[in-house]
């Protein structure tokens, strides 16, 4: 697979395992091949839970119990919408006669030249001059190519240009969904920050003083 975890939207990060144990309810010695989105369990654990979902909002995720307990053989996505941070790098497309093309709006340059991930710094940018942008957008036939390695052209791929079009649509109105909100991944909302930190002493020396002698604790 080309790429790894933070590298974009290449298959490579996107097959990564995760693994689910429910005794009795989800067989054992399974392994299902079809990408799930960590907002899959929002409304996985709402279903369990017998709780409705939000009706004033589009939930991107889907309830993953069907694909676990094997009722259903594929996901309930048609259409994945892979994300670098807040930008929009690739679309997969899970046609229902069983085709799945993978387009790649933008890609990140791998480093060094020639490598296949980002290994000098071991996470890819999302934007800028660390990644290149794709018009039309690479194009992918995922179950003949999954290490995506051989880009397919209006010459290699009669119907291109309709599929490109419609992931295009499908990418439009996913857009319409997306409400601007503050970043909760920003570099100021990442940082230690010491003034929040439990502090049984004078700030900012945070010395519990209630043992006897020299017992100090630093919290």
């Amino acid at each position: 697979m080309t790429g790894g975890k933070g590298m974009g939207g290449w298959e490579g990060g996107i097959r990564v395992p995760g693994i689910v144990r429910w005794p009795g309810r989800v067989p054992s010695d399974t392994i299902i091949g079809e990408p799930t989105h960590l907002m899959d369990i929002y409304p996985t654990v709402a279903h369990l839970a017998g709780a409705s979902l939000p009706q004033d909002r589009v939930i991107d995720g889907r309830n993953l119990l069907p694909l676990l307990q094997g009722s259903v053989q594929r996901s309930e996505h048609e259409f994945m919408f892979h994300y670098c941070g807040s930008y929009l790098h690739a679309v997969r497309w899970y046609q229902e006669s069983g085709a799945l093309w993978k387009a790649h709006y933008v890609t990140p340059k791998f480093n060094p030249e020639g490598a296949g991930a980002c290994y000098e710094q071991g996470m890819c940018h999302c934007f800028g001059e660390a990644v290149t942008h794709h018009n039309p957008p690479l194009l992918f036939d995922l179950l003949r190519d999954p290490s995506e390695v051989n880009p397919l052209s209006p010459n290699s791929e009669p119907l291109f240009n309709t599929i490109v079009s419609q992931i295009k649509r499908a990418v439009d109105e996913h857009q319409k969904t997306l409400t601007p909100v503050h970043d909760q991944l920003s570099v100021y909302n990442n940082i230690w920050k010491p003034w929040l930190q439990p502090c049984c002493g004078s700030f900012p020396f945070c010395w519990c003083n209630k043992g006897s002698g020299d017992d100090h604790i630093s919290i």
